[in-house]
């Protein structure tokens, strides 16, 4: 069994994680900001991190540049996100960060994640070590490419559906926090166009559980009249 903390502001992201890697065996700590997750680590040393990278207080790259700097970033450390571009995504990986998980998180995509970060354990690279600067050019590519490759596939499709709802409206000129609820509104706005309404289908494309999904859906206010299937 191994500790693993959870860093997100997001309090339905924090009980999904937790209820899943409970699941798993593993004891699960939440912190929903930074400096929480600071005086977690101050405390101990978890055996894994998943951190988010957008948070209201100091987000998450911030937060592994100090751990780096103070030499606490001795444990894996995925980062999280589901609107991160990929230069983002990259510097979290040259600063020590294992992984990058897109949200919303597959469970296959979680699991396998978390299985290999302890597999790395206590050996995680810290920043301006040798094993860094060996891990991190694979690393940064990865990641690129997982960020990239969902952010090329949805402009495709938007091509070719112009029809369906795009986040491409969305102001910059609004409240980070408005920002990110209607691009999420408009993600899963999409999907649910594209499904031709089914919950099930959508599910499955989004990685989400079907309680989770419907939870989540209600939070952002989108309109699920217009379903035409399970």
């Amino acid at each position: 069994m191994a500790t693993i903390l959870v860093v997100d502001d997001e309090m339905g992201i924090r009980e999904l994680l937790s209820e899943i890697l409970s699941d798993e065996g593993h004891a699960v700590e939440v912190a929903e900001n930074a400096q929480q997750a600071r005086d977690y680590r101050l405390r101990q040393a978890p055996d894994l991190v998943l951190l988010d990278i957008w948070m209201p207080d100091t987000d998450g790259v911030t937060l592994l540049k100090e751990w780096g700097a103070q030499g606490q970033l001795t444990m894996p450390v995925i980062m999280m996100s589901g609107h991160a571009t990929i230069d983002t995504a990259v510097e979290a990986t040259k600063i020590g960060a294992l992984n990058f998980l897109e949200k919303p998180i597959a469970l296959q995509k979680l699991l396998k994640a978390v299985e290999q970060g302890l597999a790395r354990g206590s050996a995680a690279p810290t920043v301006g070590s040798a094993a860094a600067k060996a891990v991190a050019p694979t690393n940064v590519t990865t990641v690129a490419a997982a960020v990239a490759l969902p952010m090329l596939a949805a402009d495709a499709v938007a091509t070719s559906h112009p029809a369906l709802p795009q986040a491409a409206s969305i102001s910059f000129d609004i409240p980070l926090r408005d920002a990110r609820d209607a691009f999420e509104r408009a993600y899963f706005e999409y999907h649910l166009a594209r499904e031709n309404g089914s919950m099930t289908r959508v599910a499955e494309k989004t990685g989400l559980e079907r309680t989770h999904l419907y939870r989540k859906l209600k939070q952002l206010g989108v309109d699920l009249s217009k379903n035409k299937g399970e």
